[in-house]
């Protein structure tokens, strides 16, 4: 197969080339490295080569060759946010602070994709320790969107979805608190899910705190492949206390469910404005899974009506991320990011400010209880606006002027709860930039989320499923 070919098949049919002898471990890993090498100059995704990646194709041919038992991911290639520990290869999480650091050992959700067979080809670009909409620091600079290099692909997981959707990686592993796999996803048209909490261990990833709102996940250019890796990356490490249910997994793709789907959607509802374009995006999804006898009803939810998600969110982050960063850069201040320093100048929330945020927290949880008892999937935008202009300050949306951070208002409330979330392509704006939908769920329902999601992807009418580079 042509090079041009093989960057843009999906991990899964990669996966089925090298088992099946038609195409080599080594020429996929060589192919990647070299779309790397013609594209990312402009793109600036990937931060580190892991060295030894075409060494493991051609051990990986090699067992093939020999008949020994292999993984379902056997030779496939993929990326890795510069904030998980790797062996052997620097994780310097986007500041100067670790530009020296290579770790010894692998994250758990890196060890498992190497168990599973897959090469780790590189490393991608971040915001200074995974804080920010955007992903750009100092050490490493900022990264560009494939779609649109004077427009940003998102953060904090940026670096890792402008190196799928332009075919630098076929799959990779990003990080979520906030926004951070769902929000690049839907900027640059790939699909990325942030699971259940504490379903895939954290393990080596950093930062951690608040670990109650941290989550790992997969980014891929493909339904199947989240649902792949998910089975492969999900349970117990023995080592992250939150991740404690047991690994059996049924993906649910091609699955007859056993009664009809209930599927709720939402443009609004006290989440604050949205760009015309995503809410008809929404609006369409609905209508198309409406079309197979779903059932699809616009809903509203009176939890997020009460509380703002992301002012709970932000008064919660401010009082347990400050701490940890300002323990790193402890005598180093004059290496921080500007996004880091505006974290770190931000007022302590005050104790009962804190108290309310949590229990606003609670709310939303009970909230979403009894919506996932009538309901057994949310759809809803994944970002505000299409992927925008970057150093993007504040927008305005519908005569309302907001901050930045007001993209993720959609997909900060199941940061805070913990639900599962899948973001997906299903449009393109005027000026043919990605819109994405979101996809939410009750707590560890993944295989439902996937089952609709997979659905979704077969009715979707884009047309330009890669970016022209």
């Amino acid at each position: 197969m042509m090079d041009n070919e093989l960057i843009h098949l999906d991990a899964s049919e990669l996966a089925e080339l090298i088992r099946a002898r038609k195409v080599s471990s080594a020429e996929v890993v060589q192919a990647h490295l070299d779309r790397i090498e013609e594209t990312d100059p402009r793109i600036n995704a990937v931060v580190t080569l892991a060295e030894h990646a075409l060494a493991a194709a051609t051990t990986a041919d090699e067992q093939l060759a020999a008949g020994e038992d292999v993984g379902p991911l056997h030779g496939v290639p993929f990326t890795v946010k510069d904030s998980f520990d790797t062996a052997g290869v620097p994780t310097r999480r986007g500041s100067p602070i670790f530009a020296g650091r290579v770790p010894d050992t692998d994250a758990t959700a890196v060890a498992r994709m190497k168990q599973a067979g897959a090469v780790l080809l590189a490393k991608t670009n971040l915001p200074e320790f995974s804080f920010w909409v955007e992903s750009d620091n100092l050490l490493t600079g900022r990264t560009n969107n494939p779609w649109d290099p004077d427009r940003s692909p998102g953060g904090s997981s940026g670096g890792e979805s402008a190196a799928i959707a332009a075919g630098m990686s076929p799959l990779g592993l990003g990080s979520d608190l906030s926004i951070s796999v769902r929000g690049p996803a839907a900027d640059t048209g790939i699909s990325a899910l942030k699971p259940t909490h504490g379903r895939i261990p954290m393990t080596g990833v950093w930062p951690r705190e608040p670990r109650r709102n941290w989550h790992v996940g997969p980014m891929a250019r493909s339904v199947r492949d989240l649902a792949l890796a998910y089975s492969l990356l999900s349970g117990p490490d023995g080592a992250d206390g939150y991740a404690t249910v047991p690994r059996e997994f049924d993906t649910g793709l091609g699955a007859s469910p056993s009664r009809p789907v209930r599927v709720g959607w939402l443009v609004d509802s006290g989440l604050g404005p949205t760009d015309a374009e995503v809410a008809a995006t929404v609006r369409a999804a609905a209508d198309a899974l409406r079309g197979t006898g779903i059932h699809a009803d616009a809903v509203h939810i009176p939890a997020l009506e009460k509380d703002n998600p992301l002012e709970l969110w932000t008064k919660l982050a401010v009082m347990e991320v400050k701490p940890a960063f300002e323990q790193v850069t402890a005598g180093h201040e004059e290496q921080m990011f500007r996004y880091s320093k505006f974290l770190a100048d931000m007022p302590d929330t005050a104790v009962a400010d804190y108290v309310r945020a949590e229990q606003g927290v609670e709310r939303l949880r009970d909230g979403f209880a009894e919506f996932f008892s009538r309901y057994d999937i949310l759809l809803l935008p994944v970002t505000t606006i299409p992927a925008h202009e970057h150093g993007l300050g504040e927008f305005t949306l519908d005569g309302r002027t907001v901050n930045a951070f007001h993209v993720s208002s959609t997909t900060v409330p199941f940061s805070l709860t913990g639900h599962p979330a899948l973001s997906m392509r299903f449009g393109t704006s005027t000026d043919g930039m990605p819109i994405g939908v979101q996809l939410a769920a009750g707590h560890y329902a993944e295989s439902t989320l996937l089952h609709v999601a997979s659905l979704l992807e077969t009715l979707s009418t884009v047309r330009d499923p890669h970016p022209v580079l």
